[in-house]
């Protein structure tokens, strides 16, 4: 049988090793607001949990979770569970402060409480066993499902979002939203969308304020510790455009496979947590940026938007070039994902010097069509509430944005658990260079020096079960930390070894079937015609 969670290492200040926890009850509140009994105000369910998770993603709008319960006392019916009910815990690890950043707080007591809403899987084990999974969310999951936004706004789109969020009618949350102003007002007309959907819908026309840039499109998620609607760049730097610090740095070295309570040898006390913390247990690449085949499908570095603007009947073509584009949105890291050598013997006519195309010059790679229009609110602007000119160069760099995290370098971290980290968190990873020791410390370089380096998190899933509390982080960049060279002018005959271009040749392959035939065609069945 399956160990229960549990508190596992006592109070707060008790907490002995990195991924030790304090989980003193999971409290399950019945539609009546009590416990099996009518005198208690829910249900502590936690000696019945054999595994707890909770899920948050830049790419969700709602923090979700899972428990699997094993119960022996038929709760599911005495209680009964139906998918009404409310969750409430709150769930600390050894970290040197406890507040409200380092902690899963979801208290009943202060409105952050989950929401219960499907029972799943649920079997019998024996005759006095069962088994299930109990599926809950925020309060925002079930309350999207329920609203509807069907109404008209003007101004800044955070300014809209916020007004969603917070609207009795609409999501109504008592929870913080992080928000990044954006640079663009607009008027937006909501069709009777959930809230969700109309503020992913105005999240694709927010433009970032982060300092000279010209990025396109903004994120809406929810992580442990409110909510968020912000820029992926604003992630990586600040509004004046400077670096952000990272949140964690980890590493991985052949030595952490061994014991996890013994992480770092020869440290004491708080230093022995800390590196307990640095450590990472696995790794894995989920994906990398060099499948060139994909991001060029996709128009990550060449992308042509044509725009059909309906009111004065005349069309638009825009290129988006991703080396080209480089400095005008921000990233984790100084060079790009890919280097702009030449790729084929084409000739670049889009420069004023003769060069080869490298592969951001094919802008045909994608191409993409969309409609726009003046004075569809009485102004002449366009999607984005800028000029109508800008409608095909600001959609290149939003797809060719979301790509980059989508098909960028993808990286699953497993980690101790700690409380403070959350989805869109810039960690360092120094993952150590497989070359050999000797002449890495020639080079004054033990990392890797393309993986190594600045990632922000994605998703974590935080899993309590073993009696341990591990995070399992998906980490993406959008850069290099040192780049990968430049072919310095070379042409694309010098880099193929000084291969010339040849013309290719089609060959007719019925022009032999008109000479005569000097013997008898070869039978392999025993037949052939005018057998």
């Amino acid at each position: 049988m399956a160990e229960f969670i549990g508190t596992h290492g006592g109070k707060d200040s008790n907490l002995e090793f990195a991924g030790d926890y304090n989980l003193p009850f999971v409290h399950l509140i019945s539609h009546m607001g009590e416990g099996v009994s009518p005198s208690t105000h829910g249900e502590d369910i936690g000696p019945m949990v054999i595994e707890f998770n909770l899920y948050e993603s830049v790419f969700s709008s709602s923090v979700t979770g899972s428990l699997v319960i094993v119960d022996t006392q038929n709760l599911i019916t005495k209680l009964p569970i139906q998918g009404t009910e409310r969750l409430s815990f709150k769930l600390t690890t050894k970290l040197e402060t406890s507040n409200e950043d380092t902690v899963i707080n979801c208290l009943e007591s202060n409105g952050t409480a989950m929401h219960v809403f499907a029972v799943t899987d649920k079997r019998q084990l024996n005759d006095n066993t069962l088994t299930y999974t109990i599926q809950f969310a925020s309060r925002e999951f079930v309350r999207n499902l329920r609203t509807r936004v069907s109404e008209s706004f003007n101004g800044r789109m955070d300014e809209m979002v916020n007004k969603i969020f917070t609207d009795p009618d609409y999501l109504d949350s008592q929870k913080k939203l992080y928000y990044q102003k954006t640079r663009n007002s607009d008027k937006i007309v909501v069709p009777n969308l959930n809230p969700f959907d109309a503020i992913n819908m105005i999240s694709k026309k927010s433009l970032s304020d982060i300092d000279g840039s010209k990025g396109a499109g903004y994120m809406f998620f929810e992580t442990t510790k409110g909510f968020h609607f912000r820029s992926w760049e604003s992630m990586c730097v600040d509004s004046s455009d400077r670096l952000r610090d990272s949140k964690q740095s980890f590493r991985y070295v052949l030595a952490n496979t061994g014991n996890p309570h013994d992480n770092s040898k020869g440290a004491e006390g708080s230093d022995r947590v800390t590196e307990g913390y640095r450590n990472v247990r696995e790794y894995k690449f989920m994906s990398n940026f060099h499948d060139v085949a994909a991001n060029t499908a996709l128009g990550t570095y060449g992308h042509r938007v044509i725009t059909h603007n309906i009111y004065n009947k005349s069309y638009r073509e825009d290129d988006y070039n991703y080396h080209n584009a480089w400095n005008q949105t921000a990233h984790l890291e100084d060079f790009p994902s890919i280097a702009h050598s030449p790729v084929d013997y084409d000739v670049n006519d889009n420069v004023a010097y003769e060069s080869q195309k490298g592969v951001s010059d094919w802008p045909e790679s994608r191409v993409s069509l969309q409609s726009t229009t003046q004075y569809a609110h009485g102004e002449d602007t366009g999607s984005f509430g800028t000029p109508v000119e800008d409608d095909g160069r600001l959609e290149g760099t939003r797809i060719a944005l979301m790509n980059k995290i989508d098909s960028g370098t993808r990286l699953q971290l497993t980690v101790n658990g700690q409380g403070r980290l959350q989805a869109g968190d810039i960690i360092e990873f120094d993952l150590q260079s497989v070359e050999n020791r000797e002449n890495a410390n020639a080079s004054g370089n033990l990392l890797d020096p393309q993986y190594s380096g600045r990632y922000i998190i994605t998703d974590i899933r935080h899993r309590v079960a073993q009696d341990k509390f591990l995070q399992v982080l998906t980490c993406v960049k959008d850069s290099s930390k040192s780049g990968f060279g430049y072919a310095g002018g070379k042409s694309f005959t010098e880099i193929s070894g000084g291969t010339a271009k040849r013309k290719g040749m089609g060959i007719d392959i019925s022009k032999d079937d008109e000479l005569p035939v000097s013997k008898t065609p070869t039978s392999y069945k025993g037949w052939y015609p005018g057998a």
